[in-house]
């Protein structure tokens, strides 16, 4: 959740504003390779030298086509060698957008490989197969979608061309997952039929499906309103690091870097900085060393105060009249990630932005199936991949936002302090 922001291999992604970044999901063989190697290929972000291997390969292998599914099954070796966290990420960018993808696995023993790649994504896309219909895993995915506060999904019905193009068939599937979709909290659903293999609605209206008057899949993802997903009215600003060069020439100088989190910083506005509960005002914003009058999410600037504040790594900054909760006693829904089960008394370290701390489990309330939605009380542990609701004690106090009003504020990680290992992400629920 917190963790996945550094992802980023191309400079500038992660500060620019007219960024999406979306996930893909689907059952084995429902086709998210190839619909991902034909985004590449049809916005011609591959390289030469890739397609020339893909096509070489593919004669090789006595392929009809060139198989686009082999641009993105290289990241699969990674999943080979038993990489816990195994989400592959691939990028590219038209002339509207830019866009970071993460293919996510679909089995259910990698539910926790799903969230992860999900839990920063605005966009989820859901294949599901013309032939097949609504799968239990359609469903699981639907529902970490909803979970996870994803504000927009699209069910991409693939492989049309196994139907011979049936409107009936696809709108069928739509109205399944309409009815099914009802009971989940998701702001924008758009249903699209397409063919990964052939292109059609992928980039390229088809000729083929006259009857669907809707968006390609590419279209809808240039076009999607992002733009309010992120929330501007509260404003949260985590100090990841004091600015205090040790030389003659800045003597005087004190910074506060960070990710701007929530709300619309500017120039002169008055903030309080947490946990002391002092306030001062904004005497200056830096962006890359260049002075800015205003920052928003998830812009990374530096903060200069108009008062000389301890004010330290793990605390943030806010409005007076507007504060985040402050507290030790914690509310939320988990993914276990590990194989050793999370139990009562469990003890861990808590990352929640900027700041670390301990944390014990004080209660499992439930253990939550994704496949039904219904509570499974009184369960003792939560093993692998299970969701649940837990409380948690920390040894120092958390300044958070519930989950559902802000994703960033709202969710943490715990880490096993004898290996180091994440074994847990959370999303952090109202008191």
């Amino acid at each position: 959740m917190t963790t996945l922001s550094h992802r980023s291999a191309h400079a500038g992604l992660d500060d620019d504003s007219d960024l999406l970044r979306f996930s893909t999901a689907g059952s084995v063989d429902d086709g998210k390779s190839t619909l991902i190697g034909r985004l590449l290929f049809d916005t011609k972000t591959a390289f030469e030298d890739q397609l020339e291997h893909v096509a070489d390969v593919s004669r090789r292998r006595g392929d009809v086509r060139t198989n686009l599914a082999l641009l993105t099954d290289g990241l699969r070796a990674e999943r080979e060698q038993g990489i816990t966290i195994d989400v592959a990420y691939r990028y590219f960018a038209t002339k509207r957008r830019k866009f970071i993808i993460a293919d996510t696995p679909g089995h259910v023993q990698y539910t926790r490989n799903m969230v992860t790649g999900a839990s920063t994504a605005s966009l989820s896309i859901v294949l599901v197969d013309a032939r097949q219909g609504m799968l239990e895993q359609s469903r699981r995915h639907a529902y970490i979608g909803s979970l996870l506060r994803i504000p927009h999904l699209v069910f991409a019905v693939n492989k049309m061309d196994l139907v011979n193009w049936d409107e009936a068939t696809f709108r069928r599937i739509e109205e399944e997952f309409r009815n099914f979709s009802a009971r989940l909290e998701i702001q924008d659903i758009t249903f699209i039929p397409i063919s990964a293999l052939t292109g059609a609605n992928v980039v390229d209206r088809s000729a083929d499906m006259p009857w669907y008057h809707g968006p390609t899949l590419l279209y809808h993802l240039e076009t999607v309103h992002i733009a309010s997903d992120r929330n501007l009215i509260d404003v949260r600003f985590p100090i990841q690091w004091v600015i205090r060069p040790q030389t003659d020439e800045h003597h005087d100088y004190r910074g506060y870097a960070g990710q701007v989190a929530g709300g619309v910083i500017r120039v002169g506005d008055e903030v309080t900085a947490l946990p002391s509960g002092l306030s001062t005002k904004i005497a200056k914003l830096e962006q890359g060393g260049k002075p800015v009058d205003v920052a928003f999410p998830p812009m990374s600037v530096t903060v200069h105060l108009q008062d000389d504040l301890d004010v330290s790594r793990g605390d943030m900054l806010c409005r007076a009249n507007n504060q985040p909760t402050v507290g030790q006693d914690l509310d939320a829904m988990i993914c276990w990630m590990a194989d050793k089960p999370l139990a009562v008394k469990g003890r861990y370290a808590l990352k929640h932005t900027t700041r670390t701390t301990r944390a014990i489990v004080t209660d499992v309330l439930y253990r939550l199936d994704v496949n039904t939605g219904h509570r499974q009380e009184g369960v003792p542990q939560l093993g692998l991949n299970d969701l649940g609701r837990i409380r948690l004690r920390t040894t120092t106090p958390v300044i958070y936002d519930p989950y559902r009003r802000n994703r960033t504020t709202g969710s943490f990680i715990l880490i096993d302090e004898t290996t180091n290992a994440t074994v847990a992400a959370g999303m952090l629920l109202s008191e």
